[in-house]
């Protein structure tokens, strides 16, 4: 007899649980009784291979569904199709060395490949393998390829293998896949006693009515972050200069174009807010005057501007603040560390995010990136290539991490 959970988490979802044919099959029966005691419906989908170790009537006893194993029966309902459209996620436990290529190709060959080419929800797999196969070169860029598509694979964990070896390479914990759904589906409302000010994009200088001095800033990482800060249940301002991008919404949004515009704006919302991260890649230099006319080139061989210093904005947030927590960005060409650790210092920053804008695959106008943050406190850590939306909430975290670590030490020293 089952008994219900009091707040099952993922009542009302629905999900897709591929298995593939690894030793590890068997977790994934008591990964579909928890899931569907957590209020879930699920439609597993399994591999061929996968039917030797554990037979679908395991599965269809438990979910109260046939289970879907052969792509030409599942054409006629187009379950393929049909099964992934309706999902809210599709989780993968355990998946093969094999699933994995397949899924980093695009090779389409069975029932659960297929569906994973026609999903648009969530995708969270959990690999099982050898050691020495999770670890081998393949395997590695496979992982990453999928990664940088926003797939979130869960690196299996060490301890006795099929094989009698001790490696890495067990399905992750049951509690680490759940925590993997709730991640991708229940929204953390953990930012909902934040006011957060975001600014993004760039920056527009004129020289006349036609030219400007700009950057190759496209507002993807600011907006992100908006994104991310109001889905974890804080208030938003986003200040953004002129970008392609759709404003998210649910969001405050205040549109400028120049760095004193965008200064003026930040400095107007700033009482407001708690936590302030300037994401925007302002404009360092601009014209000295404005012609008011269009610039001609009338024959001339060359032309000259004389550019000022705009305006320091985290300069000037810094020396008004008050208990806000403020994070800035080091978009660098080189010796990123050691001028991002300088900016953190020289303005009085709590957290600082550094990236490579030269790495292929990220920075300007890439939908993907890789940071490294630091913090006031001496703590660095390093996020590989992944996606802005998804590095938005690692950013966020590491925030919310920090402002932890402040309020134990401020209380640690009111008790002494």
């Amino acid at each position: 007899m089952e008994v219900d959970r009091p707040n099952p988490t993922l009542r009302g979802k629905r999900l897709v649980l591929g298995v593939t044919g690894s030793i590890a099959v068997y977790k994934a029966v008591s990964l579909l009784r928890t899931l569907t005691g957590e209020g879930a419906s699920v439609a597993v989908a399994m591999t061929q291979s996968a039917t030797k170790f554990v037979t679908p009537l395991t599965f269809e006893v438990l979910s109260g569904a046939r289970v879907t194993t052969d792509l030409f029966e599942a054409h006629e309902e187009m379950k393929h199709l049909s099964l992934p459209e309706q999902a809210d996620a599709l989780i993968v436990a355990p998946a093969t060395a094999n699933f994995l290529a397949k899924a980093a190709v695009g090779l389409a060959d069975d029932v659960l490949s297929t569906m994973l080419l026609t999903t648009r929800c969530p995708v969270i797999i959990a690999p099982a393998m050898d050691g020495d196969m999770w670890t081998h070169p393949t395997v590695v860029e496979h992982v990453r390829t999928l990664r940088a598509r926003g797939v979130v694979v869960l690196d299996p964990e060490e301890g006795p293998l099929a094989s009698g070896r001790i490696a890495q390479g067990r399905l992750a914990a049951e509690a680490r896949i759940l925590e993997a759904v709730q991640t991708a589906l229940v929204p953390h409302n953990d930012w909902r006693e934040q006011r957060v000010l975001v600014s993004a994009g760039p920056t527009q200088e004129a020289i006349d009515p036609v030219r400007f001095i700009s950057n190759r800033s496209s507002g993807k990482m600011g907006y992100a972050i908006a994104d991310a800060a109001r889905d974890r249940g804080a208030q938003v301002v986003l200040v953004t200069g002129p970008t392609a991008l759709t404003p998210p919404p649910g969001v405050e949004v205040v549109s400028v174009t120049t760095a004193k515009e965008m200064a003026d704006a930040l400095c107007q919302h700033f009482p407001w807010a708690t936590v302030v991260i300037m994401a925007a890649a302002v404009a360092d230099f601009l014209p000295k005057d404005q012609a008011v006319q269009k610039l001609k080139k009338r024959g001339q061989p060359a032309f000259s501007l004389e550019l000022e210093t705009a305006p320091d904005i985290l300069a000037m947030l810094s020396a008004q603040r008050t208990s806000q927590v403020l994070v800035g960005f080091a978009a660098e060409t080189e010796d990123l560390i050691s001028h991002a650790k300088d900016k953190l210092v020289g303005k009085g920053l709590d957290l600082i995010v550094a990236n490579d804008v030269t790495r292929e695959g990220a920075g300007f106008g890439s939908d993907n990136n890789a940071v490294v943050i630091l913090t006031r406190t001496g703590q660095q850590k390093e996020f590989g290539l992944m996606p802005k939306r998804r590095l938005a909430d690692e950013i966020l975290t590491a925030v919310q991490t920090l402002c932890v670590t402040q309020h134990t030490q401020r209380s640690a020293t009111v008790v002494e």
